[in-house]
């Protein structure tokens, strides 16, 4: 893509800093003119020189549905190579550092070209105008414009998904159940979950392997439509249950593998079609006599680590024991 533009643009109220010895100018834009001052070099330039993926259609439309939630849909500047060919002029000798920024031709998009494609699409549904932040480097060559790249998305790590769970825990019901399986005390997760995905010897189920249980236990049935509190309770008693008839087993998961992740899901799995059958829809609670009585014969599978679910692991693996629970407790 062609980094000529047709005419000037001229920026106005921009801050001129220094980055590790380097200019870099802050400011920001109206998104007509953040959709016209750069450009992204793609992996297969001529130049050999190219560094950014092709743009990702859904990440786009995903942004886009993202700021049409209002004002409070923030997001971080655009960061920019301007490659030597943006000047800046301050308004008054006596703040240097403060002026006008204008562009001769269109800069280096090093960071925000998903933000930059979902703004375009966000005006064009809906005429509006944006105010887009941006940070811009005044020259870095093209191997320091490659490195810095590199570094953005490999060595900055993300928040991970269980953090981003526990962040959106009130609106969003799976990640408030999953949330209190772990913060409640009477939650036979209490001991064992951890909120932020690091993991130990004793914490070694996250809040988003409770999100993905808790999603297995209710999905694709009326439990789904349940409210979060009941949703709740309907996991608590499910996974109580099975601690007060297996405590070795779920304490112990060096000698047993009944609280490893595969046998969790399988144990949800099963647990979303032994709640569905013996759900009772008019009191909106779970016949637990019934429930108990089946679930005493989980002690037909071996839950040692050196027995036969010393290999089970994966999606395939859950399924797999998920029918062999059925069939016991059938």
């Amino acid at each position: 893509m062609s980094n000529l533009l047709n005419s000037n643009i001229a920026i106005e109220n921009v801050v001129q800093t220094k980055m590790r010895g380097r200019v870099a100018y802050q400011g920001a834009v109206s998104s007509q003119i953040a959709i016209q001052f750069s450009y992204s070099k793609l992996y297969n330039d001529p130049s050999g020189k190219g560094y950014q993926r092709p743009i990702t259609k859904k990440r786009c439309t995903d942004f886009a549905n993202y700021l049409s939630q209002g004002e409070g849909a923030l997001y971080t500047p655009i960061l920019l190579n301007a490659a030597g060919n943006w000047e800046f002029h301050a308004y008054d000798k006596n703040r240097p550092s403060f002026g006008r920024l204008l562009c001769k031709n269109k800069a280096a998009l090093m960071d925000g070209q998903h933000r930059l494609g979902g703004i375009k699409e966000y005006m064009e549904e809906t005429g509006s105008t944006l105010n887009v932040p941006f940070l811009a480097f005044h020259y870095l060559d093209e191997d320091e414009e490659i490195l810095l790249f590199d570094v953005i998305n490999t060595k900055a790590k993300g928040i991970g998904t269980s953090l981003s769970r526990y962040l959106n825990r009130n609106t969003d019901d799976l990640s408030w159940v999953a949330t209190n399986l772990i913060l409640k005390p009477e939650s036979p997760f209490f001991s064992k979950g951890t909120l932020i995905g690091m993991r130990s010897k004793e914490r070694n189920i996250t809040l988003q392997n409770l999100y993905n249980i808790v999603h297995l236990l209710t999905k694709g049935s009326e439990l789904a439509s349940l409210p979060k509190e009941k949703k709740l309770n309907l996991a608590l008693f499910y996974f109580n249950l099975i601690k007060e008839l297996f405590p070795d087993e779920w304490e112990d998961n060096k000698l047993y593998r009944m609280t490893h992740i595969t046998c969790l899901n399988a144990l949800a799995i099963a647990g979303n079609t032994i709640l569905n059958e013996n759900y009772l829809s008019k009191s909106q609670q779970p016949d637990s006599v019934k429930i108990a009585n089946k679930m005493a014969y989980l002690s037909n599978i071996d839950w040692l680590s050196i027995g036969d679910l010393k290999y089970l692991k994966g999606v395939a693996g859950s399924k797999m024991l998920a029918k062999d629970i059925l069939n016991c407790v059938k």
